[in-house]
């Protein structure tokens, strides 16, 4: 029995490994990175986050302290046990992520689900993609893309499902792991956290869960990529509310590119790092 745990978990391990490295030749980990500079470029972007900022922030400074408060010095004890003196900063990554899933399960269904939403369609619609928002919500007159959106038809962004809770807490343990537990952990919260960044698009393009599934898997690697780097931006305490706008600006960028048929092999923009570098 223990023989054929350790081969199913090596065949695991491998598994993860040509995932990573696909998800890095994918590029689309720079998703993330231009979501900050177009978000910073563009400053009629910041109206739904500085709308929801003094609650979102003080919630999140909240769960993270309540978090290290009650529950590092134990998860950093159990971990002496595997892990030495790489317990210390394991437990505190560890925290981390636990408070970034709470904070952003609370945040996201009592706080900003709409100001995300409506980022999203901004950054659509500055990108010249508004016959695709236009499937979800009405749009106005103008020039301002985030003043032109007028009242959801469609409402998207689901609440945290319960298979998504549970499998975050049966991937909790590799943290035990020194090292490779931790990464093994951020691919498969990467996986995950991939496709949710992109549940508007799926549905302003009134996809059906066979058509999402299909699409999800071709680009199974570049989400990946994109999921791990943004879980990582939003591991940042405080910092974690103004990434999770910066990350729906990347997805939506990325919808964007994927709409126009800008995209290579991989499903990203063949000349990504130029527009991470111009802010387009």
């Amino acid at each position: 029995m223990a023989d054929k745990v350790k081969e199913v978990a090596v065949e695991e391990a491998d598994r993860l490994k040509h995932l990573a490295t696909d998800a890095a030749r994918s590029g689309a980990y720079l998703y993330p990175i231009r979501g900050i500079v177009y978000f910073v470029a563009h400053r009629t972007l910041w109206k739904p986050l500085m709308a929801k900022i003094i609650p979102t922030v003080s919630l999140g400074l909240g769960v993270t302290a309540f978090m290290f408060v009650f529950t590092y010095l134990p998860q950093a004890a159990i971990m002496t046990f595997t892990q030495g003196p790489l317990a210390a900063i394991s437990a505190a990554l560890l925290v981390l992520s636990e408070s970034s899933t709470i904070f952003t399960m609370l945040s996201k269904t009592f706080l900003i689900e709409d100001a995300l939403v409506d980022t999203f369609d901004g950054v659509l619609m500055s990108k010249g993609t508004t016959d695709l928002v236009s499937s979800g919500r009405q749009i106005k007159a103008g020039n301002d893309p985030v003043a032109k959106l007028g009242k959801l038809i469609k409402k998207p962004f689901a609440k945290l499902s319960p298979n998504a809770i549970i499998r975050y807490f049966l991937y909790l343990p590799l943290n035990f792991i020194p090292v490779v537990g931790t990464i093994m952990f951020l691919i498969l919260q990467g996986r995950r956290a991939g496709p949710a960044a992109h549940t508007r698009y799926f549905q302003l393009k009134e996809w059906n869960s066979s058509q999402r599934e299909k699409h999800v898997e071709e680009h199974k690697a570049a989400y990946t990529s994109f999921g791990i780097a943004a879980q990582l931006l939003e591991l940042v305490p405080v910092a974690s509310i103004l990434f999770a706008f910066t990350n729906t600006v990347g997805a939506a960028l990325w919808a964007a590119d994927m709409e126009k048929g800008n995209v290579n092999s991989h499903g990203t923009s063949p000349n990504l790092r130029e527009k991470v570098k111009n802010a387009e």
